[in-house]
């Protein structure tokens, strides 16, 4: 008795705790039916667990907007090329993603083109 009860707890402690991670990788946080397009200067590359995070500034009507945009993990972006020292600081990228809905400056990146104009990969397809 007392063992099916460890496991049924065990079974339910599961259930919390993969329910956010599916929701997480879902995407709902992203309006995916518009996509922003922007001309920026790469400010920080995080090359880390659990997404890679380009970090970028956006000059708009005369003053510097902060964005950053997901990817993919870098595991990944790793089998497609990419190190951590694929976008440096200062570097020009053109960037298009989809928003985030609540109106912060974060895209979840569909398309990257590094400081040379080619389309970086974005997965290893």
């Amino acid at each position: 008795m007392k063992q099916r009860l460890l496991i049924l707890a065990a079974v339910a402690a599961l259930g919390f705790v993969s329910a956010p991670v599916f929701a997480h990788h879902g995407g709902a946080a992203f309006d995916q039916a518009q996509t922003l397009t922007f001309e920026g200067t790469v400010t920080q590359l995080e090359f880390a667990n659990p997404h890679v995070l380009v970090y970028f500034d956006v000059i708009k009507d005369g003053a510097t907007e902060k964005w950053s945009g997901w990817l993919t993990a870098p595991n990944k972006l790793a089998r497609a090329g990419w190190t951590k020292r694929t976008l440096n600081p200062g570097d020009k990228i053109t960037i298009a993603g989809t928003p985030h809905k609540g109106g912060s400056h974060i895209l979840q990146i569909r398309k990257l083109a590094g400081p040379d104009g080619k389309e970086l990969p974005l997965s290893e397809n």
